[in-house]
Formats: structure tokens, sequence, C-alpha cells
């Protein structure tokens, strides 16, 4: 309850102030049910992606994978659950966890789910709304979308479903080239 208190002062304080609300101030829940701790990963690039198992686009948690391997933790991926998009993540926490691990060999964080179309989690709600992360308004129409965080806790882009983990630009964002595997 304290933490739901602080959140709305500290909210309504930079409304006043005219101040965005900083990324590393953020709080969410991992699968398990604990905090994840987000200002532990102030100094690193963030790549967060709504996703779901049952899509298209799921091959792409490979593709996650080998990125956040390849940055050798530079880079933070944290994959959030959604259902809103063709009911395509109906699992529960466990179900999530073991298809991710056992089908992609996934060690980068994952959340609980979380709502974007109604009633938004308020990570959700800072990455799409510029008056909230003072960079851009983002919308979020599919699994899969991508937003990349600088180590500063900055909005730095927004990708859509159909742009590749290793798509050159977000590659260039990493200062990083990889070899992609077969």
């Amino acid at each position: 309850m304290l933490s739901i208190v602080k959140k709305a002062v500290f909210l309504i304080y930079n409304k006043l102030n005219n101040r965005f609300l900083r990324f590393f101030d953020l709080e969410i829940e991992d699968l398990e049910g604990k905090n994840l701790d987000i200002a532990a990963m102030e100094g690193k690039k963030i790549m967060l992606v709504n996703v779901a198992s049952a899509c298209g686009y799921t091959p792409q948690y490979k593709q996650l994978q080998e990125l956040y391997e390849a940055c050798d933790g530079k880079l933070v991926v944290i994959a959030m659950p959604c259902n809103d998009f063709g009911k395509q993540e109906s699992g529960d926490e466990a179900t999530i966890r073991n298809f991710c691990e056992t089908r992609y060999g996934v060690t980068f964080p994952i959340t609980q789910k979380v709502q974007i179309k109604q009633d938004p989690h308020p990570l959700i709600q800072w990455l799409c709304n510029k008056d909230q992360n003072g960079k851009m308004d983002a919308e979020i129409g599919w699994n899969f979308c991508k937003f990349l965080v600088d180590e500063s806790g900055n909005l730095a882009a927004f990708y859509p479903s159909s742009t590749s983990p290793l798509d050159e630009k977000i590659l260039n964002w990493l200062d990083i080239s990889i070899d992609i595997k077969t």
C-alpha cells in the first residue's frame, strides 16, 4: 500500500513541476511475483518487448536471446507477456516460463502478464505516453513491439512487431555487430 501512495505522490509532484517520470523509478513483478529491480539496471541499455507464446512473431524469442547473450551484460532484455492481442498468451506464469526456457532457452527477465489495451500497467503507460517519458507517444498494435531505453533511462526508440531484434537500426544503437546463427 505504501508503494502505491508513494507512486501517486511522485506522479503528482512530477506533473505539478513539469517533470517527467523516471524510468528507473517504475516497478513491475517478474513471473514469480517478485519485484524486478529496474533501478539496478541503470547504466545498461534496455529492450522491453511485449510478447506472446502463440504469435507468428514468437520465433523472435530466439533472436532476443541471441542479442541478450551477445551484449554480455550491457543490454537487458525484458519480456512482458500480454494476452491482449489475439489471446495469444493465455497460459499461466509457470506455462509461460516453461515455454520460454524449453523452446527458446530464454534467460533474460520475464515480467508478470501486463495489460496494454485496458487498464495498462504503469510501465506500459510510461513507454507509450510522451507526457510520462518525455520523448514520444507510441501505440502498441500487436505482440513483439520493441522499446529501447538508454543507460540513463531515456526512451530512445520504438519499433513495431515486424522489426527484428537483430535489425541494423537496433544493432547500431547497441553499437555491436553479431553473427546471426542459423
